[in-house]
């Protein structure tokens, strides 16, 4: 046997990678997140500290990310590029690296307005929608969330009435995620049939969106409220193949494996920080990773991102391969939220009084990652949807 002992090179590049995950990516992945990487370090990193303070979305990035062409990139046809699912969770983990209401704007695009149609539209709602949404040149928005609903969906009050020729919807729904960006909305409401999707135009009469302020996370994310007041809609905006509340939370599903993904660039991008930062500062004559409680943070931080890494890379190989359970998705997506959360908490504290400045990014990531920790299904409710796997007892009055 070998008494040679490990030996770990000290670290000098960015970017995490303990367990070598590099090494397990294609060429074409390689590439893929390379070219994501560059286009935010160049055209987002500049300018998201500024619209995090201005409370609004960087705007002027929308058509560049529509040029990227990574929008509904893990979708096909109809104009699409069909990316394999490794390569869509590395391009949301580079997004959010930079700051989660970046991810999440694309995640929203993607996920909850492209997917939909892509799964349930009409022939016809995909060849419309789909390549000007892959485009940028259409921003969408979902709307499941209402002010009673939050983890109970299937209580929603919004209500579509069948005409005859037409539908007539009334109702609400807050916290929507680019909101006040979009030219359509992915709406889901009661109907006769149980719950279906809709797409509605945000420019009908009687549709009336509000964007929330005062927000303490998230700030550089477009968050509002969506009004129906007898929004009169031709019988096409329904989503034929929507059957129920089930195909509402299979987006959510899609949605949340870009989270995994995504929460792991945030606290990556912290402990970067971090540890740039205490190598290069000294304390009694000696710098900061010296120490063994600064290394102890260091440990705990690389190996929670390391196992989140591991995670989601064996989430997207069971996705490409169409054997992905939403459970599995719950799983990645609560505890790499909370190890996200716990990075970036403690990666402030290394910083000391400087972690709480602006110029610093990672009290910013800090503030997004308790949203990130509580939307699309909170920490609890993802851990009740693995219990009731494990156990076959569902916690919950139906299926979620």
């Amino acid at each position: 046997m070998s008494t040679q002992k490990f030996r770990h090179k000290p670290r000098t590049s960015p970017f995490p990678d303990f367990a070598g995950m590099a090494d397990l990516l294609t060429e074409e992945q390689t590439m893929l997140m390379q070219s994501v990487r560059s286009f935010v370090q160049k055209e987002c990193e500049p300018v998201i500290a500024s619209a995090y303070m201005a409370e609004d979305f960087p705007r002027a990035l929308i058509p560049k990310i529509g040029a990227l062409g990574i929008l509904g990139a893990n979708l096909d046809g109809y104009g699409l590029p069909g990316v394999d699912q490794i390569s869509y969770g590395l391009a949301m983990r580079e997004f959010e690296r930079c700051d989660s209401g970046l991810r999440s704007f694309v995640s929203v695009q993607g996920s909850l307005v492209m997917y939909p149609i892509h799964a349930f539209g009409s022939e016809e709602q995909k060849r419309e929608w789909l390549p000007k949404l892959h485009r940028a040149e259409a921003i969408g928005c979902f709307g499941l969330t209402e002010s009673d609903g939050g983890s109970d969906p299937g209580s929603m009050k919004t209500r579509a009435e069948d005409k005859g020729d037409h539908w007539i919807l009334n109702g609400s729904k807050m916290w929507i995620t680019n909101g006040s960006l979009a030219k359509i909305a992915i709406v889901w409401a009661q109907t006769s049939q149980g719950i279906r999707g809709f797409i509605v135009p945000t420019d009908l009469p009687g549709f009336t969106v509000r964007q929330m302020k005062n927000k303490l996370s998230l700030r550089a994310s477009v968050t509002s409220e969506l009004y129906f007041d007898n929004v009169k809609l031709p019988k096409t905006a329904i989503l034929p193949k929507s059957e129920g509340l089930k195909s509402a939370l299979s987006c959510l599903t899609t949605a949340r494996y870009g989270i995994a993904w995504g929460v792991l660039g945030a606290a990556e991008a912290c402990f970067d920080e971090a540890f740039d930062y205490l190598k290069s500062r000294p304390v009694f004559g000696r710098p900061l990773t010296a120490y063994q409680l600064v290394q102890r943070k260091l440990s705990i931080c690389l190996t929670r991102i390391t196992t989140g890494q591991l995670l989601v890379h064996r989430l997207g190989q069971l996705k490409d391969m169409d054997k992905l359970h939403f459970a599995q998705v719950s799983m990645a997506k609560q505890y790499n939220c909370e190890l996200a959360l716990e990075v970036a908490r403690m990666c402030r504290d290394l910083l000391g009084g400087n972690g709480i400045m602006i110029e610093y990014k990672t009290m910013r990531h800090m503030c997004n990652l308790e949203t990130v920790y509580t939307y699309e299904g909170t920490n609890d409710i993802h851990l009740l949807i693995v219990g009731s796997e494990i156990t076959g007892l569902p916690a919950f009055g139906q299926d979620v």
